[in-house]
């Protein structure tokens, strides 16, 4: 009796898995970086809260007209959705970048073979739809309780949009940059609220920028805020608002100038001082 010999088992295929492409990538980290924001309770009050609380406490001590048909209420609420926008950039990469350091998830990010500039994009990403809800949420505050006019024109809705997005990309890359000097997770917060509470007092938010000393103008007018502050003054205060300016006029093309100029130098910081690990790590 023969028996037939069977035929070998060809080996199984390899499984291919699916490459994702750049913006499928992006916009994963993106999901996760947003993500990892909303659970930390603390970081969501403070960042979407803050503002709120604050427009509440000033809009209840001051109610005077600081010129005609503009309230300091006013004024304050335009000052108030640039700090926003530069709380959610600035502050809060300089401080929870570190953190991510110290734990050696940027270690390890570095370790993988996803390209570095998604971990960039993901942060960019979570940047802009939390300025985005963090801006709507204070223009319904607004014009609910203190009856902040929306802008009227294509043109002023214009210029809110790119103030909003220079202001935000300089603000960021500082944010990304300045992540480099806290040595430990611990002073990120050290290194950084300072300096975003120094620049709000000086910049025109909490206060009349022209009421402030000339030396303070001169200073603050050397960082974005000012000058983000002074772009959404022209969006949501009268066009005769722009005489009390030191420059007498908005400065619209000096506003762009300015922000475009940070976002420059923004970059070059971070090319030139980010770092992955700890100085410990080397």
């Amino acid at each position: 009796m023969t028996t037939t010999a069977k035929p070998a088992a060809s080996p199984a295929a390899p499984t291919r898995t699916r490459r994702r492409g750049p913006v499928a990538l992006g916009l994963r980290q993106g999901r996760l970086e947003l993500t990892q924001f909303l659970r930390s309770r603390e970081s969501v009050v403070f960042t979407m809260g803050f503002p709120i609380i604050m427009i509440l406490i000033f809009a209840a001590i001051f109610s005077d007209e600081i010129a005609p048909g503009v309230s300091y209420t006013q004024y304050f609420i335009t000052g108030m959705i640039a700090a926003g926008l530069m709380t959610v950039s600035f502050q809060n990469l300089g401080i929870w970048i570190p953190i991510e350091r110290d734990r050696g998830v940027l270690k390890r990010y570095r370790g993988t073979p996803m390209p570095k500039w998604v971990w960039f994009a993901g942060k960019v990403i979570m940047v802009v739809v939390i300025g985005i809800a963090e801006t709507a949420l204070l223009l319904a505050v607004s014009v609910a309780l203190f009856d902040l006019e929306l802008p009227g024109s294509a043109g002023k809705w214009l210029t809110f949009a790119w103030v909003s997005v220079l202001g935000v990309t300089a603000c960021t890359l500082c944010g990304i940059a300045i992540s480099s000097l806290a040595r430990t997770a611990r002073s990120g917060s050290a290194v950084v609220t300072p300096v975003a509470l120094v620049l709000q007092f000086i910049s025109g938010v909490f206060f009349v920028f022209t009421n402030l000393p000339s030396w303070m103008q001169q200073v603050a007018a050397l960082f974005p805020l000012k000058w983000m502050c002074q772009g959404l003054r022209s969006v949501f205060l009268p066009e005769s608002f722009g005489t009390r300016e030191p420059g007498g006029s908005f400065e619209l093309d000096r506003v762009a100038l300015v922000l475009a100029a940070w976002c420059v130098i923004g970059l070059v910081l971070c090319l030139t001082t980010f770092r992955w690990t700890t100085r410990r790590d080397g």
